[in-house]
């Protein structure tokens, strides 16, 4: 595939939406991951949870990126744009994951910017929150490094891996986003 298929590329990665001819590379990338992942997130490890949650992100009020690496086109991990409110309020909520291999390599930061353009100038937003598990110190700096600032604690605020997790809420704005 020729770079035409992204919605937008950086140096080394691409962003694209999901497919539904993804599945068995992002399940078998999701699997690898578990130690990575948990427990902060819970990407979908089947055939049968990755149809569901392509089926949501068709939803209206979500939008789904795969940040691919562009020497390979393999997938190195993912990010949604989650709850998308238009009229005055123009925000979305962000949720992300590299895949264990790609790690620590620099690739979601370059992800998570190329996914912000796009928000903010094809999706009309002017808002991204993010919201993070405190302890989870690589999220919150991918999130500071994106140029988002900490806006407040959520106690009890989502249900993760059996339990109600605190988290940190993380944003940035249009404005914010062009002057970075």
């Amino acid at each position: 595939m020729g770079d035409d298929h992204y919605l937008a590329t950086g140096p080394r990665v691409g962003i694209r939406h999901f497919t539904a001819a993804d599945r068995t590379e992002f399940t078998a990338r999701a699997r690898e991951s578990v130690p990575l992942h948990r427990p902060w997130l819970s990407p979908p490890v089947t055939d049968a949870a990755y149809d569901g949650y392509f089926a949501k992100l068709q939803e209206p009020t979500r939008e789904g990126f795969l940040i691919c690496e562009l020497e390979t086109g393999g997938i190195a991990g993912f990010l949604t744009v989650n709850n998308i409110v238009y009229a005055a309020f123009r925000n979305g909520a962000v949720g992300y994951g590299a895949f264990a291999h790609a790690a620590g390599r620099g690739l979601m930061s370059e992800g998570l910017r190329l996914a912000m353009r796009y928000a903010f100038d094809e999706l009309g937003l002017h808002r991204l929150e993010i919201n993070v598990q405190p302890d989870n110190e690589r999220s919150v700096a991918l999130a500071r490094r994106a140029g988002c600032r900490l806006e407040g604690y959520s106690p009890d605020f989502l249900f993760i891996d059996g339990a109600w997790r605190d988290h940190e809420r993380w944003a940035i704005t249009s404005d914010m986003f062009e002057a970075a």
